[in-house]
């Protein structure tokens, strides 16, 4: 045995050392779960976006995104926090007490049709 794993193998294993998960990284973990959670996103909007401020076991998460119109905008804005909480918990370990979802754009059906009408 040597001298390294003898020490090692008297410190417990949550006193070794830490895992720390960048704040980008979760802020991709919160974009794409917004995404997955948006019943029907606008074929010609942008992707979801998302910051974030990690504290310890804790993300506080804001989302930017655009929804097609007409659509329940409470709903997908509630369904966008439940799945970002969900995901965020599962695949980063983290506590999500506050998700603040900003929607920047609708779009309505249609409206790329209605405008390549114009153009013939």
């Amino acid at each position: 045995m040597t001298e390294l794993s003898g020490v090692l193998g008297r410190i417990p294993a949550a006193e070794r050392g830490e895992t720390r998960i960048a704040d980008r990284v979760v802020a991709k973990i919160a974009a794409q779960a917004a995404k997955e959670a948006i019943d029907e996103p606008p074929k010609e909007g942008a992707s979801p976006r998302a910051t974030v401020t990690v504290q310890r076991d804790t993300a506080r998460v804001r989302v930017s995104l655009e929804l097609g119109y007409p659509t329940d905008i409470g709903r997908q804005c509630g369904a966008v926090r439940r799945r970002v909480i969900e995901r965020v918990r599962a695949l980063a370990g983290m506590e999500v007490p506050e998700v603040a979802v900003q929607v920047e754009r609708l779009h309505p059906a249609g409206a790329s049709a209605a405008a390549q009408g114009r153009i013939r």
